[in-house]
């Protein structure tokens, strides 16, 4: 069994997802390495945080340097370095970031590259062919992740689309993990599209559990809807879900809402979201609450950023020394930053397993 459920309490679900590289005990939270990198924090800081996974982008990767590069060099985990699991999305976020400039038809996505303005094609073949180049150890199907404003006509003809790519994506996975690799085959998870149409989630989430996959994301959302109808949405759809597969909400990584929807059974968690405020000054602390540490009321606070941080740089330095990098646009400033709201998103996660053991 790849999903082992120890624990289901009314505070979440508490269990351990084995991967070709190492076991990952949930819920959890993933941080964001979109080019095999995070901005400034090394893989040992990433580890020393307690990070379990590093999430990679598909696009990106392909785009640059290209995963027949990464696939040469014998895949992800050593082109980077990174011994522990790792994750890839589909890229179909990006039919959804890049939707200015694409033509979606039944087979795929038509847009032009944001490096060069190159015309480039992804659908359902070349997702899961460019992730079994990287090789990673989760991969996602590729799906069309349409505007929460989208009309109901738009959003149901997007779950359309990702419910026949999802057939695609499995059947081609199943014929590539036939062949010889070094390591285990990838587990394939399915995305649940459907907007805020609760009808559509469902008939999407069903369509998709009755393909079996390793386990199964809800996509689609914190994309600008209200966190009312996000945890609307998640309410609804989790429990349709198979108890002994891991559930994923994608995008998600604001501390009291990673609580709450891990209330609702959820088990995996993404974002950019904390490391991007702290390159801009906001700070979170492990209290909870939020400084803007570039504020004027911080260039003569010489207080330690923060006592109880999980990082040993906010134990050590000044919050008028961090204000200071910031300001000054240092790039040791931004890591700095970064290491505390990552540390801290990590920290209470790992506290949110342990208060669900001791439940």
């Amino acid at each position: 069994m790849i999903f082992d459920l120890l624990k289901a309490t009314k505070i979440g679900r508490r269990g351990r997802l084995t991967t070709g590289h190492g076991v990952i005990e949930t819920p959890f939270f993933m941080p964001v390495g979109t080019a095999g990198a995070m901005k400034g924090i090394t893989h040992k800081d990433l580890i020393d945080l307690g990070a379990q996974v590093l999430l990679s982008n598909t696009y990106h990767l392909h785009i640059q340097p290209g995963d027949d590069v990464v696939k040469n060099a014998g895949g992800l985990h050593k082109f980077i370095s990174w011994d522990k699991p790792m994750l890839t999305d589909s890229g179909g976020f990006q039919v959804y970031s890049l939707r200015r400039n694409n033509k979606i038809t039944d087979k795929g996505v038509r847009f032009n590259s944001h490096l060069n303005g190159e015309s480039l094609f992804m659908g359902p073949e070349e997702s899961i062919t460019i992730q079994h180049n990287l090789g990673a150890d989760i991969i996602m199907c590729f799906d069309e992740c349409p505007p929460s404003t989208a009309s109901r006509k738009d959003i149901e003809a997007a779950v359309d689309r990702t419910i026949r790519w999802a057939k695609e994506c499995k059947e081609l996975h199943e014929r590539l993990s036939q062949r010889p690799t070094p390591n285990a085959p990838p587990l394939l998870f399915g995305i649940i599209q459907g907007g805020l149409e609760l009808d559509l989630r469902e008939k999407c989430a069903k369509a998709l559990i009755d393909m079996d996959f390793d386990g199964y994301a809800l996509g689609g959302l914190a994309v600008g809807e209200s966190e009312e109808d996000m945890l609307r949405v998640v309410e609804a759809i989790t429990p349709l879900l198979p108890e002994n597969k891991p559930r994923y909400l994608m995008g998600v990584g604001v501390i009291s809402q990673l609580r709450k929807c891990v209330s609702l059974g959820i088990d995996m968690f993404d974002c950019v979201l904390p490391m991007r405020i702290a390159r801009h000054g906001t700070i979170i602390m492990s209290d909870g609450s939020q400084i803007r540490i570039t504020k004027p009321e911080f260039q003569n606070d010489h207080s330690t950023i923060d006592p109880d941080s999980p990082s040993q740089f906010s134990r050590i330095h000044l919050k008028s020394y961090l204000s200071h990098l910031l300001r000054s646009n240092e790039r040791l400033g931004e890591t700095y930053a970064q290491m505390q709201n990552l540390g801290v998103t990590l920290k209470a996660m790992q506290e949110l397993r342990g208060n669900i053991e001791n439940t």
